[in-house]
């Protein structure tokens, strides 16, 4: 940022303003995202944040970064839509007549976060602070773990763990004090902890390979066939099969195996998959063939959880909506 680009700025320059904001859309959109757990949500709250940047250009004093500045924007909108009620909808429609799930969690609205908008924010270096990679920080384990903190905790987190900003800044931002801040964080490690897989660290590390490929390959094959035993011959033993923001959480072979056979039969037909990714993980967008014509519609988007050689977790998303966002056809 240039003293003189500011100025320009301030005197109402958009191409200016642009200029100095746009190393940062990226990054704050995936903030967004991590505390609201919705790229929809991430994507408005996105604008709302460079709209609030572009009128109080004036206030920005120069004491602490550009970057900061718009971090304490984007915090305290997202802080504010989630205490927004009429941003979501109140209840969840439920699927029909489930077969009997292994668990029933606590319902949480989260979405996918595509890979293609990852890309301008692979090169961020958090602070040295930091707790997370960024690689480990997308994950869909962590991503969920988050909504199930309070929203300030949420955003503490975030905002020390993963991005690396000092206590002293997190305060400012938050108007709060750091004693406050230290707090809510102990507070926040402690829960996050205990919703974050054992495994997750090793798993988020690992590099894409020609097996992991494969195993994506064989699964997609074994979907499209309709062939739910060769579905589950690729899962681990206590692989889970979940669906936010539905509740029914289905874990081993036998269980998943029972629902996808229930939900199989009860579409008539297998599905077609287009594959992408997501939250840095193999995913594909779903197409349900129409009985009368040749086209399939969107019904729904998997993601994928590896470890090692064989799927972890399946993760289930039924609405549509979000293909746009991946480029997914309709």
């Amino acid at each position: 940022m240039t003293e003189r680009t500011l100025s320009r700025a301030r005197a109402g320059d958009e191409e200016a303003f642009r200029e100095l904001v746009h190393p940062f859309r990226g990054e704050l959109q995936l903030h967004c995202y991590r505390i609201l757990g919705s790229v929809q949500d991430a994507e408005d709250l996105l604008q709302e944040t460079l709209l609030a940047a572009w009128r109080g250009l004036e206030r920005f004093d120069g004491r602490s970064s550009l970057r900061g500045w718009l971090y304490r924007i984007a915090t305290n909108r997202c802080l504010n839509a989630l205490r927004d009620k009429g941003r979501r909808p109140p209840t969840v429609a439920p699927i029909a007549d489930p077969p009997e799930p292994t668990a029933r969690g606590e319902p949480i609205w989260l979405e996918p976060y595509p890979d293609a908008l990852l890309d301008a924010v692979a090169d961020t270096a958090p602070g040295p602070e930091a707790r997370y990679e960024l690689k480990e920080a997308v994950g869909l384990a962590f991503v969920t773990a988050l909504q199930h903190l309070p929203p300030r905790q949420r955003a503490v987190l975030v905002l020390r763990d993963v991005l690396g900003f000092r206590a002293t800044e997190v305060a400012d931002m938050l108007e709060t004090s750091e004693a406050a801040v230290k707090g809510a964080l102990q507070r926040a490690r402690a829960a996050f902890e205990t919703r974050l897989p054992a495994s997750y660290r090793e798993r988020a590390s690992l590099p894409r390979s020609r097996q992991q490929r494969e195993l994506v390959g064989q699964f997609a094959t074994a979907v499209e066939s309709g062939d739910v035993d060769g579905v589950v011959t690729l899962l681990t033993d206590d692989a889970w099969l979940t669906m936010p923001p539905q509740p029914f959480q289905y874990q081993g072979h036998a269980a998943i195996a029972s629902f996808l056979r229930d939900r199989a039969a009860l579409r008539g037909r297998p599905l077609r998959l287009v594959p992408t990714r997501a939250n840095d993980q193999p995913a594909f967008g779903c197409y349900l063939p129409d009985a009368q014509t040749a086209v399939a519609r969107p019904y729904g988007l998997m993601v994928l959880t590896l470890e090692g050689d064989q799927i972890s977790a399946i993760t289930w998303f039924g609405d549509s909506s979000v293909f746009r966002h991946f480029g997914l056809p309709g």
